[in-house]
């Protein structure tokens, strides 16, 4: 089992912590309860924090003369600059944190979808959709961490995404802050076929930096990988990334497997291709091999538990516990 530094996570208030909406009501969120145990959260409101109050009026996206103003519904009372002012101020002394978990569609924490209205009056409809003010602003300030809002994270691809980049950037930082070259190299080792999956040009820049042969300091080149990894990591990876890191995988073993486990390698390599099944098979097999010929350079590799196995869940289509159907 592999030891996580527990990721810095910062969530909105509201999403199990605190009776904080604009109702007075708390939002249940498995993804944020599931992830209790594994993180340290930083709960925030920032409706609370620029004293709006619990229960208060709910507030509005407005678009005025071309301008998005933040505006309570009721009142018409505008908030938008201390809005502003508050989040520069939040963000600014933040520290080190490794991600963002905001409510879905807050017109203060969603990050995307949010709805803009014509006017505040709770009648008329939305004609636009943007980013909330202080979500809008953790995108501006800190565009490389993972970011995602509590709606979004029901999806599985998200989630798996999510958490990758989540638990991949708590350990950087700790080898950032407390780290040696050799634990650079440590985690660059361990991280090699995960990285592979994303982006295999980005990893050779890695590899370069590491490899070190203009004789660097730590600081300078730990702050250059962080450029390179921040890269890697910015977007999902594509399925032909992941074939090729899957391909530089079984060649530890094409030497070693009978014609027949190479031909079923394949077929599930072609099969998750075709979009006809996971990448679960293939990645098992590779694994089974790591352990039956004791490739301890494969074993110790991330990509076979790149994130807690304990946040890791089986779609209720598939698992055993599901309801059953022929009662």
């Amino acid at each position: 089992m592999r030891e996580f530094v527990r990721p810095k996570v910062v969530v909105s208030r509201c999403l199990g912590f605190d009776h904080c909406r604009y109702n007075g009501g708390i939002i249940s969120s498995s993804i944020v309860a599931n992830l209790m145990e594994y993180v340290d959260f930083l709960p925030v409101c920032p409706e609370v924090e620029i004293g709006l109050g619990i229960p208060r009026e709910q507030v509005r996206i407005v678009l005025e003369d071309g301008e998005q103003r933040l505006v309570q519904s009721a009142s018409g009372r505008d908030v938008t600059e201390v809005m502003e002012a508050f989040c520069i101020d939040f963000l600014d002394a933040v520290g080190d944190v490794d991600g963002f978990i905001l409510k879905y569609r807050s017109p203060s924490c969603g990050i995307k979808n949010v709805n803009v209205y014509p006017n505040a009056a709770l009648k008329s409809g939305a004609i636009g959709k943007t980013s909330g003010f202080f979500g809008g602003a953790v995108l501006k300030k800190f565009p490389c961490l993972a970011i995602e809002d509590e709606g979004r994270l029901k999806n599985a691809r998200v989630k798996e995404y999510f958490m990758i980049k989540l638990f991949m950037l708590a350990a950087f930082r700790k080898v950032k802050s407390e780290g040696s070259m050799k634990d650079l190299v440590a985690f660059h080792t361990e991280n090699k076929y995960l990285l592979m999956a994303y982006r295999q040009a980005e990893l050779g820049k890695l590899g370069t930096i590491v490899a070190n042969k203009e004789r660097k300091t730590f600081q300078e080149l730990v702050f250059e990988y962080e450029r390179h990894l921040y890269s890697t990591l910015f977007r999902p990876p594509r399925y032909t990334s992941s074939i090729n890191m899957l391909m530089h995988a079984f060649g530890h073993f094409s030497e070693k497997l009978s014609s027949q486990e190479k031909a079923l390698f394949f077929d599930w390599i072609q099969k998750y291709r075709e979009g006809k099944i996971s990448l679960c098979p293939a990645i098992n097999a590779i694994r089974s091999w790591a352990v039956r010929f004791e490739d301890q350079y494969l074993l110790n590799q991330t990509i076979f538990e790149p994130y807690p196995e304990g946040l890791m869940e089986v779609d209720p289509v598939y698992s055993h516990l599901r309801d059953d159907l022929w009662k």
